[in-house]
């Protein structure tokens, strides 16, 4: 990969900072320079010097310092080798590369601390014939390489653009580069020096970019060049995968408390939040309710989890719907019975004409309910045909002894969900019905008609029929538990009373909980008097 400081090795891993020289072609040495046969051999270990590229280099060993010196007083050539084995500190020739770079000093800088800086710039390749002399610095005699020939095909010129457009890649997936880099690039015209500055700036082995300089054929290196860029990319590529992921996902989570502070600030100018106001007005509530020791334990975990809770997240609402239930539902709630059978004989009479020995049960009834006080007596189960004024019965009962009325319709009901109301994990979930009725008439203790239960169905989400026999079980409903609710609510104060069409319709075990009363069809002279009382009156009334 190509290094990181444009260009671009840390500085903990090399003394040396590649530099782009001004014209592309001062790798090219001048006509009237006259290049001897032996040179001072200047050994690198970090790196490979091709020609063309500038290298600032610190020079730190006694025989390189006087090898430098020496080149500066005279033609200031110098022969740069890379060492095969960078940790080796006294290098004999034996570890040196047989093929270097012909460099020239461009400028020597004393530094204050002794050390000595030297800026080079690579000329040509040479190859080292023998070592003439290692002391008191090396000295070889050397055989320069012949000029790369650049190629006129069009494949080749394929390949420098392909070269550019890999580091180019590389550039942008590496953070830590300037833009600039990639802009330099793209304005390299000489293929011959794109090539050699690109080979000394990859981030690979010391031996890859050695064997990139060995190699004669310009065409060949470019090629082997494009191969390690790609494997470079490849990696620049999962590297960048790697540490972007996590960035992504941090910079989302301080977009969005970013976001949340804010939104909190404008809602505190407005006057507070609202969801958190909502939630003071639920616990306000809650103080004044009368509710059994399980229902408000569980409100009191329920408030502290919504309070943990961003309103945004999905089971906000849940957890929210489920407390607001609670809440609404009437626990130790109930309207006064009202027993005087005399008035309650008045507003039957009222209501209803004829049915002597029906009203007389339904009073026996409720005389028993005044004596006992409590509800653990037979449900009553009104038989008829179609429009005989069983539900309008009941509801009279319900204004005689002066409970609220609540009427749930049976008919056609598949589901059990419908009674004891579905998990609250589930979309759209919701208590059953009977609770449902029971919160909108706010009272414990109402008349609830089971209307048409012999037409109850069932199929394979349940028996809605098997589900009302825990609810119609005097012994058993002081603790119905609603799926919804998740708590056992007491339904023994519920008078319930059924009607149907026809008994052998009704489940045997739920035909066992009901007592029948017979509603049979009118005389004619009954009939009579109920339109004279009701039907002409309401009629009258309905048409002006």
């Amino acid at each position: 990969m190509l290094n990181e400081k444009l260009f671009f090795r840390s500085e903990d891993d090399t003394d040396f900072m590649p530099i782009i020289p001004i014209n592309e072609n001062d790798g090219d040495f001048d006509k009237d320079t006259v290049i001897p046969d032996t040179l001072p051999i200047l050994p690198l270990r970090n790196t490979v010097l091709f020609p063309g590229v500038v290298l600032p280099i610190t020079v730190g060993r006694d025989k390189s310092i006087k090898a430098v010196n020496e080149a500066y007083k005279s033609d200031k050539l110098v022969g740069v080798l890379a060492q095969k084995d960078a940790n080796v500190e006294d290098p004999e020739p034996k570890d040196l590369c047989s093929i270097g770079t012909i460099a020239k000093i461009v400028k020597l800088i004393k530094m204050p601390d002794g050390g000595t800086t030297i800026i080079i710039q690579g000329k040509k390749r040479f190859e080292l014939l023998n070592m003439v002399s290692e002391d008191p610095y090396f000295r070889a005699s050397i055989r320069m390489l012949a000029d790369d020939e650049v190629p006129k095909q069009e494949d080749f010129n394929a390949i420098v653009s392909s070269i550019k457009d890999l580091a180019t890649q590389i550039i942008q997936l590496s953070p830590n580069l300037p833009t600039e880099a990639s802009i330099i690039l793209k304005n390299i015209e000489n293929p011959s020096f794109l090539i050699n500055f690109v080979s000394s700036n990859l981030n690979s082995d010391l031996s890859e970019k050695q064997g990139l300089l060995e190699i004669h054929d310009i065409h060949q290196r470019a090629e082997k060049l494009i191969h390690i860029l790609q494997r470079e990319l490849q990696f620049a590529e999962l590297k960048d995968k790697v540490t972007n992921k996590p960035r992504t996902e941090i910079d989302k989570q301080q977009r969005d408390y970013f976001l949340q502070q804010q939104l909190k600030s404008i809602k505190e100018e407005l006057g507070g939040d609202t969801n958190e106001r909502e939630i003071a007005e639920m616990k306000k509530k809650a103080e004044g309710k009368k509710w059994p020791d399980t229902a408000k334990n569980l409100f009191k975990s329920g408030i502290e989890k919504l309070e943990r809770m961003h309103y945004s997240t999905p089971d906000y609402s849940v957890v929210y719907n489920h407390l607001d239930l609670m809440l609404d539902l009437p626990w130790d709630e109930h309207t006064d019975d009202n027993y005087d059978l005399k008035n309650a004989k008045k507003v039957l009479d009222i209501d209803h004409y004829g049915m002597s020995k029906i009203k007389s049960r339904i009073l026996e009834y409720l005389a028993v309910l005044k004596l006992k006080g409590d509800m653990k007596s037979p449900i009553l189960c009104f038989l008829g045909p179609p429009g005989i004024g069983k539900t309008s019965l009941g509801r009279s009962i319900a204004h005689a002894i002066g409970r609220k009325y609540v009427r749930l319709s049976l008919g056609g009901m598949h589901d059990e969900s419908e009674i004891r109301g579905h998990r609250k994990t589930y979309i759209g979930a919701m208590p059953g019905r009977i609770l449902q009725n029971i919160r909108k008439c706010k009272s414990s203790n109402p008349v609830m008609i089971l209307d048409e239960i012999d037409k109850i169905g069932n199929d394979f989400r349940g028996d809605p029929s098997s589900a009302l026999l825990e609810v119609l079980d005097p012994e058993q409903n002081n603790s119905f538990y609603d799926n919804y609710l998740e708590l056992e609510y007491d339904l023994s104060k519920v008078l319930f009373i059924a009607t149907a069409n026809n008994i052998q319709n009704i489940q045997p075990a739920l035909r066992d909980r009901l007592e029948i009363i017979d509603l049979s069809g009118y005389a004619v002279e009954e009939k009579v008097e109920i339109a004279k009382r009701h039907l002409l009156p309401k009629q009258k009334e309905a048409h002006g």
